[in-house]
């Protein structure tokens, strides 16, 4: 089912998730769960990082357990690639951002611009902008920035935002999408 057309969610395609999230209910957490069942209880991640050119394909959960040599491999992936902290990335995050990779049908990984972050990079980060909260979700391994060359932070956001997993930022200008796993919120322009 293709979700998207040129101006964004398609109403079939709307829709159709609805559908799918009324016959399988969510068995946990945010209805995340509930777009991925339908994958074959199987969990994907896809990405590929602009800063260090490392990338990942892998299944991190089969029939309702997580992978954890998956999980190890993406912890490593996901970590502060300024100073290569590594910390145990939250895997709610992780069904996130592959139950909106899979409502966009599309086979482009994400590129991943931000995972883990660590406090220092969070403060020298903020120090440098605005748009860095203090107490980031980064920081916990709980978010991601990402971005898809094959379809707009528009449809990203609406992809996102239809998991109700956590907060998901817009961020237009500089194209990208904000994911977390944290409180159901929404921001930006």
């Amino acid at each position: 089912m293709t979700l998207f057309n040129s101006n964004g969610i398609s109403r079939r395609g709307l829709l159709g998730v609805f559908a799918a999230t009324a016959a399988v209910a969510a068995p946990t957490y945010s209805n995340a769960f509930g777009f991925l069942r339908g994958a074959g209880d199987v969990r994907r991640v896809r990405m590929y990082s602009g800063r260090t050119g490392e990338s990942i394909d892998t299944i991190y959960w089969i029939d309702g357990e997580y992978i954890p040599e998956a999980l190890g491999e993406i912890n490593h992936f996901m970590r502060d690639w300024r100073n290569d902290k590594v910390i145990n990335y939250d895997a709610r995050n992780l069904d996130v951002a592959a139950a909106a990779h899979r409502l966009m049908d599309t086979s482009e990984p994400y590129m991943m611009l931000s995972g883990y972050r660590s406090p220092e990079t969070n403060a020298m980060l903020r120090s440098r902008s605005r748009g860095v909260a203090k107490h980031s979700l980064h920081m916990k391994g709980q978010a991601a920035d990402l971005r898809l060359s094959s379809r707009s932070v528009n449809q990203m956001y609406k992809a996102a935002m239809a998991c109700t997993g956590g907060g998901v930022g817009k961020y237009t200008r500089s194209n990208f999408v904000h994911m977390d796993c944290g409180p159901v919120r929404t921001w930006g322009s």
